[in-house]
């Protein structure tokens, strides 16, 4: 299964939507970037994505995007064949 990465806040309501699915999908480990403690973190995040919002997720070496943008993956299919390439 592919590695997921996902930057967060502590108190982020679709930072947890998306572990959860994510979970569902039978994700066991996801490392978690707190943007909310290390502002470095949240400058690479910026970088890497173009987005200032989390959750920002990476399956592999591929940028997901927010919670919405992973419902909408697993909505047309493109979820698990990502997680297990």
């Amino acid at each position: 299964m592919n590695k997921v990465v996902m930057y967060t806040t502590q108190v982020c309501p679709y930072c947890v939507r998306a572990k959860s699915l994510l979970k569902q999908r039978g994700v066991e480990a996801i490392e978690e970037i707190r943007v909310d403690t290390d502002p470095a973190q949240r400058d690479r995040m910026i970088e890497l994505t173009g987005r200032r919002t989390v959750p920002q997720i990476f399956i592999g070496d591929t940028h997901v995007g927010g919670c919405d943008d992973l419902m909408a993956l697993d909505q047309k299919g493109s979820l698990m064949p990502l997680l297990q390439a």
